[in-house]
């Protein structure tokens, strides 16, 4: 199949072979994981340890190690890499659940449910230390420039967010500008960080970078349509938690727009007032107005574009992976 083929359903099976193109060089980064979680103090290596473990795809880390490898990289500086954009995921991971007062993350306790908020905010400070601490180990300059720069970008994404809770005038244009500073601008960081690694050319540097950014994308738009349609048990949180916490996403800033003036009243209403009093009324307009079925098209056309830059790269089962992820971005229910 073409790389820039359009995205189809995959089954079950497709997420493990995802890992299996680089399964060496993915037993390598866990072990390498449990290696830089040491730690002096106990408490450190106690929720460091408990939230890697906690489950999660490890995608970002993943990105990394496609990439390097699709252009043949055969050095062993991407183990490295991959282990600090998981540490860098994993530590804002920690300091978003403090902000977001969350209890549950994959079924599980949240660290901050289960030690407290200083803690974790304090244990997540160390992780994006230690990833500081790999990526002068990794000598590059340019890729330090771009992990450097995606951690700001990151902290105003989340920021932007915060600031976008209990607004219901934010629109399509800020939504897209939030959640490619607070979730694609990590996984763009990563495939363009592991291009970097390889030695790329210009054109496969930028496509690479591309195909993070349109990947990530892709998955928070997933991630938001599924708050209003997913399995809590298999997503391991509740359905309606970004409703309960005032979060203008997607589908509810596409119900304004495409609902009665009385839908858009009230979705308005829930959005300020937070919590879940109005869960089933939105439920039903989100479904009504056509929101889910835009949503999932706009995650769609994330996932064609981030397909369409894999024509940058000489064919190899490392892009094939990369391809499937992006099919796999769009359909999933956790």
């Amino acid at each position: 199949m073409p790389a820039n083929a359009s995205t189809t359903p995959a089954s079950p099976t497709d997420a493990a072979s995802l890992h299996a193109a680089v399964a060496d060089d993915f037993a390598a980064v866990n072990r390498t994981i449990m290696a830089q979680l040491a730690s002096r103090v106990p408490l450190v290596e106690t929720i460091g340890q408990y939230i890697i473990a906690s489950g999660g795809k490890r995608l970002r880390p993943l990105l990394v190690l496609l990439a390097a490898r699709a252009l043949d990289y055969r050095g062993d500086k991407h183990i490295e890499l991959a282990t600090l954009i998981e540490f860098m995921h994993t530590s804002t991971l920690l300091h978003d659940d403090v902000v977001d007062e969350s209890h549950l993350r994959r079924g599980k306790a949240t660290a901050n449910d289960a030690w407290g908020n200083a803690p974790s905010v304090l244990v997540g400070d160390f992780l994006y230390s230690r990833s500081f601490q790999m990526m002068v180990a990794v000598g590059s300059i340019r890729i330090m420039d771009v992990l450097s720069a995606a951690t700001c970008v990151i902290a105003e994404g989340e920021v932007q967010q915060l600031t976008n809770v209990g607004n219901p005038d934010t629109d399509e244009a800020a939504y897209f500008e939030t959640i490619q500073g607070k979730t694609a601008m990590l996984f763009e960081a990563a495939s363009h960080s592991g291009a970097i690694l390889a030695g790329a050319s210009p054109e496969q540097e930028s496509a690479l970078q591309h195909y993070g950014r349109y990947l990530g994308l892709a998955f928070q738009l997933v991630d938001d349509l599924l708050d209003y349609q997913g399995d809590a048990q298999a997503m391991g949180k509740n359905v309606g938690d970004d409703l309960a916490e005032g979060k203008p996403t997607l589908p509810l800033i596409q119900a304004m727009a495409a609902g009665t003036s009385e839908q858009r009243d009230l979705v308005r209403h829930a959005i300020r007032q937070g919590g879940l009093d109005h869960l089933d009324a939105v439920l039903a307009i989100v479904r009504d107005t056509g929101a889910l079925d835009y949503t999932r098209d706009r995650a769609v056309e994330m996932a064609d574009r981030a397909l369409a830059q894999l024509d940058a790269l000489p064919p190899s089962r490392y892009r094939d992976s990369m391809a499937e992820l992006a099919r796999l971005a769009v359909d999933r229910q956790a």
